[in-house]
């Protein structure tokens, strides 16, 4: 782990330099992709809010960070809910320190057919994946300007490009991107980049629920997709998780405004 000094420090067994040790946070990281990048962040030295809806549900990442010698705070907050974030962002400010990375990975499905979508169901999804993200981003832009130095990511989706049933899904993570690139622009001056991931067919529950929507047994379902993934396997969230990383090193500082497809093969 690397200490939390202020001060980047130099692997001498590698001859490579590691970043400062920075307080992130992630949201929808109680479990899949958001727990992931939890984890591999704190693995790399950062402090690690793990933001979700239900602060219990993030008592197995706090705990699998805090085993690994990390140091993470669960906190409660629904990332549409403007007071929430408010709150969300000053307890973790004063129990972990201004952060300074932000990755936007809180998401909910509810897919449907267009005729039989709800305007409920399209709120719903718009509000957690597009109003929590441009919230949260919002909020902690301002430390990241204070201190000359961000890195925003957001999660977007293969689905940007169309999927059926998911007139809404597909039509936040295109925001998504549009959110991110516009970020990228407005704040590059300040030394805060914003880059978006857009994973394919990925392992995680709301995978397996895709796959129940459908009325499909989830390794029929999987092994369909992999038929279809040039790499010949299906994502994992730790896949993800290893991009988010990279994306929120000093050294990535020239990449900006990027949307990077990870779906095991090229992705128009």
């Amino acid at each position: 782990m690397t200490e939390q000094t202020g001060q980047t420090t130099s692997g001498a067994a590698s001859g490579t330099t590691r970043d400062t040790a920075r307080t992130a946070i992630v949201t929808g990281a109680a479990r899949g992709i958001g727990a992931a990048v939890a984890l591999r962040l704190a693995a790399d030295g950062h402090a690690v809010a793990v933001v979700d809806l239900d602060e219990t549900a993030c008592a197995d990442t706090v705990a699998a960070i805090t085993k690994a010698g990390g140091k993470a705070l669960a906190v409660s907050a629904d990332v549409s809910d403007e007071e929430q974030v408010a709150a969300a962002l000053t307890r973790i400010v004063a129990e972990l320190g201004a952060p300074t990375i932000l990755v936007n990975n809180a998401g909910i499905l509810r897919d449907n057919l267009l005729f039989k979508m709800s305007v409920g169901d399209w709120d719903a999804v718009m509000n957690v994946h597009l109003r929590g993200a441009f919230l949260m981003s919002r909020a902690a832009q301002k430390h990241m300007v204070d201190a000359g130095f961000g890195r925003i990511v957001n999660l977007s989706s293969t689905s940007a490009l169309g999927n059926r049933g998911q007139a809404n899904y597909a039509a936040a993570k295109a925001g998504m991107q549009g959110f991110t690139k516009t970020l990228a622009i407005e704040l590059g001056k300040f030394g805060v980049t914003a880059n978006a991931i857009a994973p394919g067919f990925i392992e995680t529950d709301m995978t397996r629920a895709t796959a129940e929507r459908m009325g499909v047994d989830f390794d029929v379902f999987r092994q369909v997709a992999i038929g279809q993934i040039p790499v010949g396997r299906s994502g994992k969230p730790e896949d993800i998780a290893a991009i988010a990383a990279f994306l929120v090193r000093e050294e990535s500082g020239f990449v900006s405004g990027q949307v990077i497809y990870a779906a095991g093969g090229p992705k128009d």
